[in-house]
């Protein structure tokens, strides 16, 4: 697990406007909460909590973060809120966390291996889950859950349950919560069928609209011959 170092400055001022001045001058508002603190605003370099959370742990990473005026703090980041057109974080919380206590992290997933159902029976593989949830010791936490599926066929799925045991790491989702599945090719009747649908579908809107059109021509005319 990372542990990186991330400077922080308390924040001063409130609101939407200021919060837009601090953005532009490359910080990002924050606030910590945990373990029996009170809540506190801060303010970090936007750069350098880039780098922080695309580590190899992601939004995972233990962050040791340094406070103005104060001894560190050990955090993770968690609420990250996103500008919906650019992607760029506007706002995140971070959570207080001591190294022999348990936390909650989800867990990025990753198959391994090409299933018999595909390489010899034509299927293909869907992934449902790309993370799991956990509960673990902060230095406990996988970067990775990595899983064979080299021995599924077509129609086998792999769950939760099914998932690698690994020390001081406990599963919260549910065991039969499948996370990936090999499923049988679709028959190309199946595609013709559908594709032959939708395009039924997009020609009756385009005759739908062209009577309301034309009915709406008809009314404008009779409106204009009672004039």
């Amino acid at each position: 697990m990372d542990q990186i170092t991330l400077r922080a400055a308390e924040r001063t001022e409130y609101g939407s406007r200021p919060a837009r001045r601090l953005r532009r001058a490359g910080r990002v508002p924050a606030t910590i909460y945990g373990r029996g603190m009170d809540a506190r605003s801060v303010t970090l370099d936007v750069k350098e909590l880039f780098s922080a959370l695309h580590t190899a742990s992601g939004l995972n990473a233990l962050i040791d973060l340094q406070v103005e005026g104060s001894k560190g703090l050990l955090t993770v980041a968690r609420e990250i809120q996103r500008d919906p057109v650019r992607g760029d974080i506007t706002h995140l919380d971070l959570i207080r966390v001591a190294l022999d206590e348990a936390i909650e992290a989800d867990v990025a997933l990753e198959p391994l291996g090409t299933p018999v159902g595909v390489h010899q029976e034509g299927g293909f593989v869907e992934a449902i889950a790309g993370t799991v949830a956990i509960s673990a010791l902060p230095m406990a936490i996988p970067t990775s859950i990595s899983y064979n599926i080299d021995h599924l066929h077509i129609g086998d799925s792999i769950k939760v349950s099914d998932l690698p045991a690994i020390e001081g790491v406990e599963y919260l989702d549910e065991p039969d919560r499948a996370v990936l599945t090999v499923l049988a090719p679709r028959a190309e009747e199946e595609i013709i069928e559908e594709v032959e649908g939708e395009e039924d579908e997009l020609l009756e809107g385009e005759e739908g609209e062209a009577a309301e059109d034309e009915a709406a021509a008809d009314a404008d005319t009779a409106a204009d011959g009672e004039g």
